[in-house]
């Protein structure tokens, strides 16, 4: 037994300070020498849970669940329910969250309150938050406010600061509800929370940042948070969940080609572990690859995000516009439209317009503008001033009211510079082009392409570069291939290996695998060798 006492005190002293990897192996060691108590059960649970072994901490908890039970430890066991109901929350599965809160609910009836039922009214109000109900978030709130300072669980005064906060965002008091959100983080920061329930404010209120385009309140919670996951030792879940919104951000900003790979990965990590990250990080992926020409590509990541419980939309209804489908991404675009709130709208709106105009729906497109820019004033987010902006130009380039488009865009200029917002700067440039073009401007209108242009090459978005720069690629490259298919196949023809390709581009080697099928449909190849022949035929030579 020395040993197994020595395993269960080192694994402790271990979880306490937030070594989940060395906690959990040295539970299951302990656990293969003798029965764990149902504390140090339930910590092994937890401790698998954080490093992602999802499966296997449910069912601990479960078990941990099912003990308290059969003691009659009603409190013990309604706060293991309560845990895995957030676990499945987190994880997406609303419905089993769901029955856990309910267990939970039993289990409480009759008790003195305590924290427990704090945690229950928080969990009540965010399942119906997620079916676009606010009215008990703001009750809730109120009730947790009163609960946490009686009782001193700073939790639960953080708990009820995200639900006033979500409750204000939703009603257009965005000022007060980042404030209660902003007041919420901070106990998080300071290690005063349990760090599941640290976890779930810290995604609810980046994602909050992100809904409502608050790029640079979304840039300093990351950052914060990052410093706050230092504490624990090794790559934990939410190591994870903080590096896919740090590469949203820098989707954002650039560096495509190092976002791109470590997208694929990290989106794939978390499946399973929260898909709700996961869904986002593939609809991320999704768009990049729509922006640097790989439709295929883009067309795989969307129908991941789609099976993961994230709408890959506006994505999917701009690839299909790209592609000519005005009709289809029209009707893809009106049914996303009629499925969210007007929060989750704002983001759709823009291409709405676009398309809108595209198919010469006019009276359409002014209402999608003038819905997204009563959203914009109600909000007030830069984001959203920035995409209503746009949208009200596109409409006056439509008029061919250049002269008006002018002022709307230059202020639409500031406000994506202000977010890093890159691609969408090009935008705006390229937008200023056409208004000052048909102001007969061409000197002015020559500068905004070429800073346009500039933008595009530098982030490698190549259905742009291609539109500005002369056209279709098939003038330039042979065989009808992308820049990036040409790089690709340029270094297997040079004897490169899958991954000495992907290392020298900055993708993954699956990626590498699908550019290379690509390849071999567009110029009629079935081998390698047949395509380096080719390749060297051609004069294809790697660009780095």
């Amino acid at each position: 037994m020395d040993d197994f006492d020595g395993l269960l005190a080192t694994a402790r002293t271990a979880y306490a300070r937030g070594d989940w990897h060395a906690a959990y192996l040295q539970l299951g060691q302990a656990r293969s020498l003798s029965e764990l108590d149902t504390a140090d059960l339930s910590l092994l649970g937890r401790a698998a849970w954080w490093l992602g072994q999802v499966q296997e901490s449910l069912e601990i908890s479960e078990d941990v669940f099912y003990r308290f039970q059969d003691d009659g430890d009603a409190s013990d066991a309604a706060m293991k329910a309560l845990h895995l109901g957030l676990l499945w929350f987190i994880r997406g599965d609303v419905v089993i969250a769901s029955g856990w809160v309910n267990r939970a609910r039993g289990l409480l009836q009759g008790l003195p309150e305590g924290p427990e039922h704090g945690y229950l009214l928080y969990l009540d109000a965010s399942l119906a938050l997620s079916a676009a109900d606010l009215a008990p978030a703001r009750e809730t709130a109120a009730k947790l406010q009163l609960m946490g300072r009686s009782m001193r669980v700073p939790a639960l005064t953080s708990l009820s600061l995200v639900l006033a906060g979500l409750a204000d965002l939703r009603s257009g008091s965005t000022a007060s509800g980042f404030a209660q959100l902003d007041e919420a983080m901070l106990p998080v920061l300071a290690g005063r929370l349990p760090p599941e329930w640290a976890g779930e404010i810290y995604c609810t209120v980046i994602h909050a940042c992100h809904e409502l385009a608050d790029l640079p309140r979304m840039r300093a919670w990351t950052d914060a948070t990052e410093q706050w996951g230092g504490q624990f030792v090794g790559d934990v879940v939410y190591a994870g969940i903080c590096r896919i919104h740090r590469l949203q951000l820098q989707s954002i900003e650039g560096g495509w080609d190092a976002a791109e790979r470590a997208i694929e990965q990290t989106g794939a990590e978390l499946v399973g572990r929260n898909n709700w990250v996961a869904g986002e990080a593939y609809y991320q992926l999704g768009e990049l690859r729509r922006l640097r020409g790989d439709s295929k590509g883009a067309e795989e990541a969307y129908a991941r995000a789609w099976k993961l419980g994230t709408e890959p939309q506006p994505g999917e209804s701009l690839l299909q516009h790209a592609a000519g489908n005005n009709e289809t991404a029209w009707a893809g675009l009106c049914a996303a439209l009629a499925g969210r709130d007007r929060l989750a709208c704002a983001r759709l709106l823009v291409t709405g317009v676009d398309i809108a105009l595209a198919l010469g729906h006019a009276d359409e497109a002014e209402r999608l503008c003038a819905r997204l820019e009563e959203t914009a004033a109600e909000f007030g987010t830069a984001g959203f001033r920035a995409w209503a902006g746009q949208a009200r130009a596109a409409m006056l380039i439509a008029q061919a009211q250049y002269a008006g488009a002018l002022p709307v865009l230059e202020a639409v200029v500031r406000d994506y510079r202000s977010l890093h917002a890159r691609h969408d700067t090009a935008r705006a440039y390229e937008m200023l082009a056409q208004a000052h073009r048909g102001l007969g401007q061409s000197s002015v209108a020559a500068a905004d392409s070429a800073t346009a242009l500039a933008i595009y090459r530098e982030l490698g978005a190549l259905p742009d570069v291609q539109r500005l720069d002369g056209g279709p690629p098939t003038g330039r490259l042979p065989g009808g291939l992308t820049e990036r298919e040409a790089d690709v196949l340029a270094f297997t023809a040079a004897g490169a290996s899958n991954k000495q390709t992907a290392e020298a581009l900055f993708i993954s080697q699956k990626t590498v695998g699908r550019h290379l099928a690509n390849i071999f449909a567009k110029i009629g190849v079935s081998s390698r060798t047949a395509a380096a022949a080719w390749a060297h035929e051609h004069g294809l030579q790697p660009r780095r």
